[in-house]
């Protein structure tokens, strides 16, 4: 089975269009991008034990993601594409995970084996892409969706002080949410590797 090439298959690849920097998708991708700071702050804020401010953390952090969904949207929608808004656009959603991540692991609250593995994948993907780039562009699979969704509900059950059943859904949700980003990223290896051996 060869490998699934669509142009444009994702945020990166899709064609610039003649609007200029300032629009909505960008002004959103911005926003996500300064909450960060903010979240970072709330999360860890008394070492990450005040209820409160862990509430305040998972708004910000959903408020970030919903940002991810609609920015792409309204960006295809309305022809908003921008080079900026494809360049900022990864950068912003893989720190909000990374900070978010990293920030549970320093508070002794989630496995460093964990958010280095979920790290690790998003490093090895964004290098393929890199290694493959002149021969094409892997389509982003339904996987991939699903795994970008599972994250995002296993950080904000982990962000909630939750106990009890509560802290094991959080647990069981992490695991799947891993056990996606693991397979997703095999399959995109396998991918890359036969779009890099097809004749240019």
């Amino acid at each position: 089975m060869s490998p699934q090439i669509s142009r444009p298959p994702d945020r990166i690849t899709d064609p610039v269009s003649g609007s200029g920097l300032v629009n909505l998708p960008n002004a959103l991708t911005m926003l996500r991008l300064v909450l960060v700071v903010p979240f970072a702050i709330a999360l860890t804020w008394q070492d990450g034990t005040n209820p409160t401010s862990r509430v305040v953390a998972t708004v910000l952090f959903v408020v970030a993601s919903v940002t991810d969904f609609v920015d792409g949207y309204l960006a295809r929608k309305r022809n908003l594409v921008t080079t900026f808004g494809k360049i900022a656009d990864p950068i912003a959603d893989k720190l909000l995970t990374g900070v978010a991540l990293i920030g549970l692991s320093a508070l002794g609250q989630l496995a460093w084996w964990v958010t280095l593995g979920i790290l690790g994948r998003e490093v090895l993907v964004t290098l393929l892409r890199l290694w493959v780039i002149n021969k094409g562009v892997i389509a982003a699979s339904r996987g991939g969706k699903a795994k970008t969704v599972a994250q995002i509900v296993a950080i904000v059950l982990y962000l909630l002080p939750l106990s009890g059943w509560g802290a094991t859904v959080a647990t069981v949700m992490m695991g799947v949410a891993l056990l996606l980003t693991v397979v997703t990223g095999v399959d995109y290896a396998v991918r890359a590797i036969r779009l890099h051996r097809r004749p240019a």
